[in-house]
């Protein structure tokens, strides 16, 4: 049974910098911090780092919600992630982007104005 986004992981050459950057990305510092892994409490849900050297885009993208796509998008290319295209609107209110961070792995944005997360069991 599929109980619904837990964690996702990004790969990282460098650990300490993947870090500084996700630290101001999501706006507090990681509540896990060992050499071997970085995780941060994200509204409920884990993003972690890994230091292995491998990152890159791989078909699978995580959308971290936002209420505001374009601000986000603003603030992403401003910390230096590249945007893949512009803030698509796929349809009753759904914005998404997708951007490549600094360490070449894809970081999808959503705007659900119809999501509530109180409503998921």
């Amino acid at each position: 049974m599929i109980l619904g986004l837990r964690t996702v992981v990004y790969h990282t050459p460098d650990l300490t910098a993947a870090k500084a950057w996700y630290t101001t990305v999501v706006g507090h510092g990681p509540y896990f911090d060992q050499p071997f892994y970085v995780g941060f409490n994200v509204g409920g849900f884990e993003l972690g780092l890994v230091p292995d050297g491998t990152p890159g885009a791989g078909g699978t993208v995580a959308y971290w919600g936002v209420p505001d796509a374009a601000a986000a998008s603003a603030r992403l290319v401003e910390l230096g992630a590249k945007p893949r295209g512009p803030i698509q609107d796929v349809g009753e209110g759904i914005r998404v982007a997708e951007f490549d961070d600094p360490f070449g792995n894809v970081f999808g944005v959503i705007e659900n104005p119809h999501f509530d997360p109180a409503a998921v069991r």
